[in-house]
């Protein structure tokens, strides 16, 4: 039985400090970090930007540690082959946390109050005084009772809808998307909109939860401003583009937006009335960081040992237990016969298929194919090539 790839020393490189809770999970005798190497087996990335780089012939994968992958070419990623892996949920509960929070503390003008209070340190013996007599311009609401609406009930979504619940508020949800598994996590007091624009018309509070794309880019704006409740307050801990600022400072002062609580500020932003900028703290606490770093590592360690592949961005979703049987992966178009010349090229050399899985993912597919014999030294390479010469094939590999 000849030496395959899972069993060969592997070079992991990182791009940003990832948590060593998660580097642990690359055993020693079998991986190597090397954050000079040219030409790893793969990444683990958080922010860096890596759209300028140039990725070796040996990269197969890599791994944000976190949710968005925008600082990932993924494109380029899919078109060498390269699968590219995020890690939805793993920091959920660190951003639900402080969504919650910043609707307790906005209401209560808490920010505004401290700011204020800062003010006084000179004041000596006068502060309790100046305290009892300024505290007035700070008289805020309470939430419970007010409605919340939810766009995107996703992993963070959720968390937030059935926590707000307990806060006595009523929640409304809207994601056309919606998952078995959330629904079957949601409350059922969270109660669904049908469309958006009944969630923009019934709320107080508006928080958002979906990726940016170009149906989402600018989705706050002067046409939806104008069919919300007067004085609601908006959320945004997604991404930042998700809001026209332009016509959310427009909002803002006319008071149709009572307050606009962010998680990506910037000059545009710093520059509005009644707005609540945060620097980005919505995933950063010790905890997320270690559960991104353990789900982003384990995910990768899973992709090089056996094929298997959960949460990728670019490649379907596909897994087959793994028995330790030579095992053929292979990412190619979405064309017929695909999978027909495959195993054609593994039978030509009297080999036969114990199992198979191929899944799908647009233009692209993905096909792996146990070998129910021992495959020769001397084969693995010619059957590789085999089959990486098929038309269509990106990159094949038999761990």
């Amino acid at each position: 039985m000849a030496t395959l790839t899972a069993n060969k020393v592997k070079t992991i490189k990182t791009l940003n400090n990832i948590a060593q809770t998660g580097l642990n999970v690359f055993n020693q005798d079998q991986y190597v970090i090397d954050n000079n190497s040219e030409n790893p087996d793969a990444i683990v990335v958080r922010s860096f930007n890596m759209h300028e780089m140039q990725f070796g012939t040996g990269l197969k994968a890599i791994a944000r540690a976190g949710a968005g992958v925008n600082n990932i070419p993924v494109e380029k990623c899919t078109e060498q082959g390269i699968v590219v892996f995020n890690t939805p949920g793993a920091n959920a509960n660190a951003v639900k946390e402080l969504v919650l929070t910043t609707i307790m503390a906005a209401s209560r003008n808490l920010f505004e109050g401290i700011s204020w209070v800062q003010t006084l340190k000179d004041e000596g013996e006068q502060i309790p005084k100046l305290v009892e007599a300024g505290k007035k311009q700070f008289v805020g609401k309470e939430a419970k009772g007010k409605t919340l609406g939810i766009i995107g009930l996703g992993a963070i979504g959720a968390r937030v809808a059935n926590d707000a619940l307990d806060l006595d508020m009523d929640v409304i949800g809207f994601d056309p998307f919606i998952s078995v598994d959330t629904a079957w996590n949601l409350a059922r007091n969270v109660q669904r909109a049908m469309t958006i624009e009944q969630l923009f018309e019934n709320s107080d509070y508006i928080t958002v939860h979906v990726p940016l794309t170009d149906e989402t880019r600018g989705m706050f704006n002067k046409e939806t401003f104008s069919i919300m409740k007067p004085d609601v307050y908006i959320l945004n801990f997604s991404r930042g583009e998700l809001v026209n600022e332009d016509d959310m400072k427009v909002a803002l002062e006319e008071g149709n937006v009572g307050k606009y609580i962010t998680d990506f500020p910037n000059e545009n932003v710093l520059n509005m009335k009644n707005v609540v900028p945060i620097p980005h703290l919505g995933a950063s606490t010790k905890e997320s960081e270690e559960n991104c770093a353990i789900m982003a590592t384990r995910q990768v360690k899973e992709y090089l040992e056996t094929g298997n592949i959960v949460n990728s961005v670019n490649f379907p979703n596909a897994s087959l237990p793994y028995v330790g049987k030579p095992r053929v992966a292979a990412f190619h178009k979405n064309i017929p016969n695909m999978v027909g010349q495959i195993t054609s090229a593994i039978s030509s050399y009297g080999l036969n298929i114990a199992d198979m899985v191929n899944r799908s993912r647009g233009d692209y597919a993905y096909t792996m194919l146990d070998i129910d014999d021992q495959v020769g030294s001397d084969i693995i390479p010619i059957l590789e090539e085999k089959v990486k010469a098929i038309a269509g094939v990106v990159t094949v590999r038999i761990i």
